[in-house]
């Protein structure tokens, strides 16, 4: 990848590509914001994500794990228990493109969901989007 964030004409293999594959996962993002603050256990990240099923945040943990952003401690204590938190790359990317994103999603949010209603009218409507041109 060169200094412009471009990968040539190796796209598969592009560093860009894998990175933003780590928002291509709905909560993915949003885990990792609910560790933001320091570690948690399962159920206080299921609390404080709401919304997603033990399942979900089962898979969502071993890609953010697999990813290398968030590291799982466990304690020898009765019961035992397990911590999850971000590790330095995790941090990384909560701290600068994600809070990047934050800041851009309060400057933009409502236009954003603007066009997406307007966008969903036009469906309902039978309208068809305008086809992209060919180069």
């Amino acid at each position: 990848m060169d200094r412009a964030g471009t990968c040539g004409g190796l796209l598969v293999d592009c560093r860009l590509r894998a990175a933003t594959e780590l928002f291509a996962h709905t909560w993915d993002p949003v885990v990792l914001a609910g560790l933001r603050t320091g570690p948690r256990r399962r159920s206080e990240l299921l609390d404080a994500v709401g919304g997603l099923s033990d399942k979900v945040l089962t898979q969502t943990l071993r890609r953010l794990l697999a990813n290398g952003l968030v590291e799982r401690r466990g304690y020898r204590a009765a019961p035992p228990r397990v911590e999850y938190r971000l590790t330095p790359l995790g941090a990384s990317l909560v701290e600068g493109p994600m809070r990047a994103l934050g800041e851009w999603v309060l400057e933009h949010g409502e236009e954003l969901l603007e066009a997406q209603e307007r966008a969903a009218d036009a469906e309902a409507a039978g309208v068809r989007p305008p086809r992209p041109r060919a180069r």
